[in-house]
């Protein structure tokens, strides 16, 4: 499985929007059903048998997991065994990609090429892809939508929106980044669209790029958002560079507009894990401090196991 964990190491040298603070009134929002979280787990690989065991008997709110246990079609994890998972009383959102693709996932056999972007130099068995081309939508990202909904899960985790801002212009004419973040935040949108019109109240959490929200129609299509490194970057490393700053300040707005934010650090010392669980709860954020591998169950900030 692909591990995200550097994904945000990659926006350092970008230009990002300016960073307003959220007002005050606007912490008086309707709460989103996502909001009350504190405690999740976030597992990609690793699963012990191919099965999902670990994560039912976590004692975690919410779980992320991959589509499929081992990123084939075949291997996509059935209903029965999201529904075992439900059981325990957590929330199941079902993580794929929709910025890029992995060569080592089902779809990039059969992939057109000229859907395929410049490849991701953080992991080179990786391509961007033309995200905004109508293929793109029938091939991958809504029959993996339909998947989930079809497996019972309560929602889906997006990753790879940061894919606007590292494909390589010169190989889409015309494009800006502008144009690419108002290309992905339409996608966003027309994921949460299709999928709430089939399932009222199903969840949709894209995973870092918070600065999205500025683009029309992201913010009320979505249920939260996920964030990596607010705190640590991977792995023990106190997250003090200026994107760091910007990540945090673009999230407590949206968590401030009533979604919720969960948030990955990588730290593996007992004092760091101490000092981003507490960041978590003097933010609002829901957090899990993790390996950067994503291939166990993280231990909930309040200590329970």
């Amino acid at each position: 499985m692909r591990r995200p964990a550097a994904a945000l190491a990659a926006l350092t040298a970008l230009s990002m929007p300016a960073c307003a603070a959220p007002s005050k009134g606007s912490a008086s929002r309707e709460a989103g059903p996502l909001t009350g979280v504190r405690s999740f787990t976030y597992v990609l690989t690793g699963y012990p048998g191919g099965r999902l065991d670990a994560v039912a008997a976590a004692p975690h709110e919410l779980a992320i997991v991959d589509l499929s246990r081992d990123a084939t079609a075949p291997g996509y994890f059935s209903a029965a065994e999201i529904a075992e998972v439900r059981k325990s009383g957590k929330r199941v959102l079902a993580y794929f990609e929709i910025g890029s693709v992995e060569e080592f996932r089902s779809e990039f056999a059969t992939l057109p090429a000229d859907l395929r972007l410049n490849v991701w130099p953080d992991w080179p068995d990786e391509h961007f892809v033309r995200y905004w081309d109508p293929r793109w939508w029938e091939l991958v990202v809504r029959p993996r939508l339909e998947q989930a909904m079809r497996a019972g899960f309560d929602g889906v985790y997006l990753d790879t929106p940061l894919a606007y801002e590292e494909i390589d212009l010169a190989r889409v004419p015309g494009e800006s980044r502008r144009s690419l973040g108002r290309k992905m935040a339409a996608l966003i949108v027309r994921i949460s669209a299709h999928a709430k019109a089939s399932r009222p109240g199903f969840l949709v959490v894209p995973q870092n790029s918070p600065e999205l929200r500025h683009h029309a129609g992201y913010t009320e299509a979505i249920d939260g958002i996920g964030m990596e490194e607010l705190f640590f970057r991977a792995t023990d490393l106190p997250c003090d560079r200026q994107w760091c700053g910007e990540n945090l300040s673009e999230a407590a707005a949206l968590r401030a507009a009533g979604k919720a934010v969960l948030a990955t650090d990588y730290a593996t010392t007992a004092a760091h894990r101490r000092t981003a669980c507490e960041a978590y709860g003097r933010a609002g954020f829901a957090g899990n401090v993790t390996t950067v591998e994503l291939d166990v169950v993280s231990p909930p900030c309040d200590g329970k196991e």
